[in-house]
């Protein structure tokens, strides 16, 4: 293998693992999740069947990743997140008599996590929202709506908070329009109108 899976873990059939990827203890990863290159997933977290994760992944520990979410590539997610993909769940059919499916049905919701985020740790997400590009989640928050590229969100629920860098320094306060503002820590430099975020110099 070119890659590395700790004894303790448990990995089903079909799941792919990409190159040099780390899976450390008690991991439990479902059948037919994808893994990228270069990740790191964290000791104890569950991912469900058909999660697709990307490259230079870092899970922490404790996390759990239902069915129906695809995590993109550079994303950071700190210990204890929750993922969620059903707005109203039930145990068990309306008799009581059998428990309803564990794997992904039509009341499923999907997530995605685009390239380069950071959710922090013991944040809760609903399902069938997109965090943006480079985005960060506030550790403890709890995200019910969609969240726009480079935008730091926090509290509970969670609201735009500011703008962050790539570099992940804050970048400026609120989301208030701005013409030009220059990253202090690596000098990125960034526009905000009406709400969004715009790279002035991308690295290349």
């Amino acid at each position: 293998m070119n890659y590395f899976v700790h004894p303790t873990a448990l990995i089903e059939g079909g799941v792919q693992i990409g190159k040099d990827s780390q899976i450390w203890d008690n991991v439990h990863i479902r059948r037919n999740a994808r893994i990228g290159e270069q990740c790191i997933i964290g000791d104890k977290t569950h991912i469900a069947y058909e999660v697709q994760i990307g490259n230079r992944v870092k899970i922490g520990a404790f996390v759990n990743i239902c069915p129906g979410v695809v995590i993109e590539d550079g994303v950071m997610v700190a210990m204890s997140v929750a993922f969620t993909n059903e707005l109203f769940p039930r145990a068990t059919t309306v008799d009581l008599k059998r428990l309803r499916p564990s794997s992904p049905t039509d009341r499923t919701l999907s997530t995605r996590v685009r390239e380069g985020a950071t959710i922090g740790g013991n944040a809760t997400l609903r399902g069938g929202i997109t965090i943006g590009r480079w985005a960060m989640i506030g550790m403890g928050s709890v995200v019910t709506h969609s969240v726009e590229d480079f935008h730091l969100v926090t509290g509970a629920p969670a609201r735009p908070a500011g703008v962050v860098c790539r570099c992940g320094d804050l970048v400026m306060r609120g989301i208030s329009d701005a013409g030009n503002v220059a990253c202090r820590a690596c000098g990125l430099r960034y526009a905000v109108r009406a709400g969004k975020v715009i790279e002035l110099n991308p690295p290349r």
